[in-house]
């Protein structure tokens, strides 16, 4: 059973507007928002702060501490040096930073020198390598030495590498351009020491920019270039990459006997076996030719006035030259040919006219000149 309850007639039913304010606002449906939340103030931009410097050499203010502790002098003389500064961009650069580095960069060579020196001197004494090893292990070992006293020095120094981002592709870019050839040398000399295609002590034969071509021998292989001495002590400087890519003759790649050939010719009354019994006897009394190989004595071919010989035969030292030994032959040639009579006979020509009237005028009028009484 359910009852309800309802007012009496005379009594009205009051509303307290704050309390529909308040619902009006927990609702959110009731009137419009206020006119200055709808359009908020802008707020003012704060002003960038200028970015601190960077100290182009870290460690140099705690090389000013640790200084300072131990004397209060010494540190005040480096602090100063330290408040002596310039900025460039943001990269602030001390006097002290200047010192370091000079010194640092001094520490290191004359490290880096003294281990050059004692690498070289142990791998030196191995007896395992022969002089092409030898030499390239020296170079790697060079390499890697000054590699590593370069990074020490930057650790020391406790240089900000981002800092130097923009020396660092200046210097990419150094290496792409300007440099190119440098590296391109220095690796091709690592492999023609790899390959032991050139190694020091080689004869091959250089050409110069007149297109002369000498004789030389290699005597040491650099990091840009090779160093070759010709007979007149010249020497000449050619880079590694040029061995690289051109063709190079290699007197003594494989084996340092060389053969040399001395063509001549006889005139065709000679007796051609009393011929080469001699020159068999000229390359036999000549230093610095071999007996063995054998020398070889070859009838070339019957030319136009002599017989031509060609004699080959065969030197161990041609760093000492060829042109000499060949000269040598052709004396001891031209001495036992004149004691056996043997003719070597020189290009002559014959003249023949055809008879004609004009050329009968001529010769009269020769004639008549020479008959006429001075």
């Amino acid at each position: 059973m359910t009852t309800s309850a309802s007012l009496p007639a005379d009594v009205t039913e009051t509303v307290d507007p704050s309390a529909d304010g308040a619902a009006a606002d927990e609702t959110g449906t009731v009137g419009e928002a206020p006119a200055d939340e709808a359009t908020p103030t802008p707020e003012p931009t704060p002003e960038p702060t200028p970015e601190e410097p960077v100290e182009a050499i870290e460690a140099s203010q705690e090389f000013v501490e640790g200084v300072g502790e131990k004397s209060e002098t010494a540190g005040a003389v480096l602090q100063s040096l330290q408040d002596a500064a310039i900025n460039v961009g943001n990269l602030r650069v001390s006097m002290l930073d200047v010192l370091l580095v000079i010194g640092v960069i001094l520490l290191v060579i004359t490290l880096a020198w003294i281990a050059t020196r004692l690498s070289r001197g142990l791998i030196r004494r191995i007896s395992k390598f022969d002089s092409t090893q030898k030499l390239l292990a020296e170079k790697l070992s060079t390499i890697a030495i000054w590699a590593l006293a370069f990074l020490i020095g930057i650790d020391l120094l406790g240089i900000d590498l981002t800092a130097l981002a923009f020396f660092g592709g200046a210097f990419g870019l150094a290496i792409g351009f300007g440099l190119q050839k440098t590296f391109g040398n220095l690796i091709s000399g690592i492999l023609l020491l790899l390959d032991k295609s050139i190694k020091p002590g080689d004869v091959i034969s250089v050409t110069d920019q007149a297109g002369n071509e000498a004789i030389g021998q290699i005597r040491k292989i650099g990091i840009r270039a090779i160093s070759v001495i010709t007979r007149d002590q010249t020497e000449h400087l050619i880079p590694n990459e040029n061995l690289m890519i051109n063709q190079v003759v290699n007197w003594s790649y494989s084996s340092r006997d060389v053969r040399v050939k001395a063509p001549v010719g006889v005139s065709y009354g000679s007796d051609l076996n009393l011929v080469t019994e001699l020159l068999y006897q000229a390359v036999a009394e000549t230093d610095r030719i071999l007996k063995r190989p054998k020398p070889r004595v070859n009838v070339m071919e019957f030319g136009d006035s002599s017989i031509n010989f060609d004699v080959r035969f065969w030197i161990q030292d041609p760093e000492e030259g060829i042109a000499n030994i060949r000269s040598d032959v052709y004396m001891r040639m031209w001495e036992l040919f004149k004691k056996h009579d043997i003719e070597i006979p020189f290009p002559q020509r014959d003249l023949n006219l055809r008879a004609s009237e004009q050329m009968d005028r001529l010769i009269g009028a020769l004639a008549d000149r020479h008959s006429k009484p001075d």
